[in-house]
């Protein structure tokens, strides 16, 4: 009876990928632990903000296409989805005042531990994008759905004004998709294609520069 051995590439594989999620569900515990006043200051500002829930849950695609719910504090009002599309606008008017605040701060993507932690998300990787902007991507850009969307990394960072890049755009839609989601997805796919934790690290000290230190 013969046995079916793993290649070498296999095992590298796979214990690159233990390895990663060792690294993720260990940050995001220690992190949740850490910033647990934040999570409680961001939990009482969503909810004082308006009547609604405290999170929103956003559908996205992630590894290997699977839908997921991703955490957020809720930064607008309630039934936003149905007073507009899943992609906010310059000064879009379904935000709260307070909402406006927790987005600045980045507190509103604190709840994207729990998704870490669940094993749907990893500290670094991909934007996670949601089914209607998916669905244009190419075979080539399908390449980013190999791995877990990350709650940051190169596309995050760099378009940490995307509102700010969609003022003044007639059809902040169609830019969306034929401009911004290409750029995106090509930081991203240089990410898959070179990942290691070595990086992930880098990215992780990038994000506290970016979001502590330079505020």
């Amino acid at each position: 009876m013969s046995q079916t051995v793993d290649s070498p590439d296999v095992i590298i594989e796979s214990k690159a990928a233990w390895v990663k999620r060792t690294f993720d569900l260990v940050f995001a515990v220690i992190a949740l632990l850490l910033l647990s006043p934040l999570f409680f200051l961001g939990s009482l500002l969503a909810k004082w903000q308006s009547k609604g829930p405290v999170f929103y849950k956003a559908k996205r695609v992630g590894k290997h296409e699977t839908l997921f719910e991703m955490y957020k504090f809720r930064t607008m009002v309630v039934n936003a989805d149905t007073l507009g599309g899943s992609l906010t606008t310059y000064r879009d008017t379904r935000i709260t005042p307070i909402g406006r605040f927790l987005r600045w701060t980045k507190l509103d993507e604190l709840p994207n531990l729990i998704n870490v932690i669940k094993g749907e998300m990893s500290l670094i990787g991909p934007r996670p994008e949601a089914p209607d902007y998916v669905k244009h991507y190419t075979e080539i850009q399908k390449q980013v759905l190999q791995v877990k969307p990350g709650m940051t990394g190169p596309s995050q960072l760099a378009n940490r004004d995307e509102e700010e890049k969609l003022r003044g755009q007639q059809d902040a839609e169609h830019y969306y998709i034929t401009e911004l989601m290409p750029k995106k997805l090509a930081l991203d796919l240089h990410y898959v294609a070179t990942q290691s934790i070595a990086s992930d690290i880098g990215w992780l000290l990038k994000t506290f520069w970016v979001v502590i230190v330079r505020r």
